[in-house]
């Protein structure tokens, strides 16, 4: 009996441009197949962290609360760029004018006082040991008036995605041949390949999960981050 198998040349769906199309070669094969699903991950320190800060401002117009807000804004990006953080590290993501009202319990009733002006920017850290000073002087010194994050990466994962690819391979492999010898085989042979890579939230662990505080009074612990190949294998069985 022969056995069809689709094998992508274009197999790495991560990093593949819209133009890039998969060549399908088609492949026969002579013996049965084994398909499997392996999974690899690997922790590593992270070497990179990004926030979000910004300002919020309020005005009895909609004009004066947008020039404060830009000035308070300028302050926490000029901030930033003092701190250390490349221009291209910097990104603003959202200015938000809207009316704001309070509640009148009195009367049940809506009361409109003004406007409210957001400015959210991102940052990305490329120096954790310096994230802590940089949060706090945000605040203290920036006047930012909101934080969130830091999410922590691996700014170059190339080397540890390649070892996670070699990992599922050779698990991969090892499968596949305790079933072949199991069916009354010698070997195997691969005849597709099909990857997907993911980056877990980080977590503590015993040797990483440090805490970060410099000369500064906020605590942060970077924990490690997961990167993980997902490879989908078809087998063939040799003799």
């Amino acid at each position: 009996m022969k056995y069809l198998a689709m094998m992508s040349l274009a197999t790495a769906m991560i990093g593949i441009s819209p133009a890039a199309h998969a060549a399908n070669v088609q492949i026969t094969a002579q013996n049965p197949v084994i398909e499997l699903s392996i999974s690899e991950q690997i922790e590593s320190a992270p070497d990179t962290a990004r926030f979000s800060t910004g300002v919020e401002t309020r005005a009895p117009t909609a004009t004066q609360a947008l020039r404060d807000n830009s000035r308070q804004a300028k302050k926490v990006i000029d901030s930033l760029k003092e701190l250390g953080i490349a221009d291209k590290d910097i990104q603003t993501t959202g200015i938000n004018l809207h009316a704001d009202y309070e509640y009148d319990r009195e009367n049940s009733t809506n009361r409109f006082v003004g406007y409210r002006v957001s400015n959210q920017v991102q940052a990305t850290v490329r120096d954790i040991d310096r994230l802590g000073t940089i949060l706090d002087a945000l605040v203290t010194s920036a006047g930012a008036t909101n934080l969130n994050g830091p999410h922590f990466s691996i700014d170059d994962d190339s080397a540890v995605k390649k070892l996670a690819r070699e990992r599922a391979l050779a698990s991969g492999k090892a499968q596949a041949e305790i079933y072949a010898k199991a069916a009354g085989y010698s070997g195997v042979r691969v005849l597709s390949i099909s990857e997907g890579i993911s980056s877990n939230s980080p977590y503590p662990a015993p040797e990483a999960a440090k805490m970060v505080q410099a000369d500064a009074s906020v605590p942060v612990a970077p924990g490690q981050v997961g990167t993980m190949v997902n490879l989908n294998i078809t087998y063939e069985m040799t003799r």
